[in-house]
């Protein structure tokens, strides 16, 4: 509870210093004020529950189809490199500095040279790759490097995207893609006041077109206008992103009138909602092109345990095991040993009870309770370690026995009952251990 109380706590700071506004001055999602924006969410999730497919346990709505590169990102088999951090583009939406050409880098880790990047995709098996920035296109010979070494020394079947704001798109830079060995190109039109033409010759070049922008509410218009445009030049998906509030965009995106969600990350409510209008439009107008919206919530959740779950599986050691959502957890037993779930059943079926410390002194000693004598519990502590920036946790009898049942019938998979850990915690602060939170 304390830890929970600590985070929402944090989250209220970091809006006010990272974003340099009181908290109170941003238009926050709220259950009376912003009815109207969820009935106008069902509603629209109403008229499009036969016409919209669903991928990722329900986290990436989409329709028509999905472009192999989102496909692979879902997966957790993509790397995206932001090959330069220096964009021409004056976006007011824009979630990034974009003001210095910065060395190549993928989840903070620093590529100074193609071969270096090139061990790295190979090491963990990527099998698609991302450029972005900033603006790869204005780096080009760099990002043209990249792409090379990538198709010269990596698996051939490789994925290879590559997203620009196409204001220095042209005929001659195109053709040096599509012969580097690109598989796809995404635009960002927003950057050009959503000007189609500057895509017209890109599947010329270049496969895969695709228009990657964020869902801005007030340009859902302009959007739905030039949707047949977009087709008739070879665009096969449009992607479509939500807002979110960074300390980069704060000045602008504060001005608009959006309603802000709370989460890890403000994420702006309107943006949803245009996601799905374009969506119904065109399933209304019967139009081919693949319309996917790539949520908050999916970038910092599923994203990201795609990502980890692609590290954890390399780096993994014995007596480790990887959860559902890609962490990488120990059991410990009293005498330091590491054991699996496996090995922590056949262990605690030796005894009939369990001591259970927290922060090194004796909480209570559990011995021939119901659950005790079920799990067979005896003379043991548990420790259960997820990530490396984790307190362990110690499980009492009662709790070790739960725990047991609970990852035998589920797996790696999320518990049945959300509340387990809840209640037990719960339960722990009225038997008087308020001392130990």
């Amino acid at each position: 509870m304390k830890n929970y109380l600590s985070f929402l706590n944090k989250l209220a700071v970091d809006v006010e210093q990272i974003y340099n506004s009181d908290i109170n001055s941003i238009k926050w999602f709220h259950s009376y004020e912003s009815h109207g924006l969820e009935e106008r969410k069902q509603a629209l999730l109403k008229e499009l529950s036969n016409k919209i497919s669903w991928k990722f346990k329900n986290t990436k709505p989409f329709i028509n189809q999905i472009s192999k590169g989102c496909d692979l990102c879902g997966q957790g088999e993509w790397s995206c490199l932001f090959i330069t951090g220096i964009c021409n583009a004056n976006c007011f939406y824009c979630p990034a500095k974009q003001t210095s050409d910065e060395i190549p880098q993928s989840q903070k880790i620093i590529f100074e040279k193609p071969e270096q990047y090139v061990d790295y995709i190979n090491r963990f098996k990527f099998k698609g790759v991302a450029f972005s920035g900033g603006e790869p296109l204005m780096v080009l010979e760099r990002t043209l490097n990249f792409i090379q070494q990538i198709r010269q020394k990596c698996d051939p079947e490789i994925y290879i995207w590559v997203y620009t704001n196409g204001i220095l798109v042209s005929n001659e830079n195109l053709k040096k893609l599509g012969e580097a060995g690109l598989n796809e190109i995404r635009f960002d039109l927003g950057a050009v006041n959503y000007n189609p033409k500057v895509l017209q010759q890109a599947s010329k070049f270049i496969k895969n077109v695709t228009v990657e922008i964020p869902a801005v509410p007030e340009h859902v218009q302009q959007l739905k206008d030039i949707l047949p445009n977009l087709i008739e030049f070879g665009v096969t998906n449009l992607n479509l992103h939500q807002l979110r509030l960074t300390k980069y965009n704060a000045t602008k995106l504060l001005k608009q009138e959006y309603t802000f969600l709370h989460g890890e990350q403000p994420s702006v409510a309107e943006s949803e909602l245009s996601a799905y209008e374009i969506m119904k439009f065109v399933s209304d107008h019967k139009l081919s092109i693949g319309v996917n919206y790539c949520n908050l919530q999916y970038k910092n959740r599923f994203q990201k345990a795609g990502f980890r779950n692609k590290m954890a599986t390399e780096l993994i050691r014995k007596g480790e095991e990887l959860t559902n959502n890609g962490y990488l957890r120990k059991i410990v037993v009293g005498d330091n040993r590491l054991i699996t779930l496996k090995t922590l059943q056949e262990e605690i079926s030796q005894h009939n009870s369990i001591c259970v410390t927290y922060k090194g002194r004796i909480i209570e000693n559990l011995i021939n309770n119901e659950l005790a004598e079920k799990y067979d519990i005896k003379g043991r502590q548990y420790f259960v370690e997820e990530g490396i920036v984790t307190l362990p946790i110690v499980f009492t009898g009662e709790l070790i026995g739960r725990y047991i049942s609970m990852m035998l019938e589920n797996g790696k998979e999320i518990p049945g009952h959300p509340l387990l850990f809840d209640a037990w915690q719960f339960e722990f602060i009225e038997n008087g251990m308020r001392e130990f939170f």
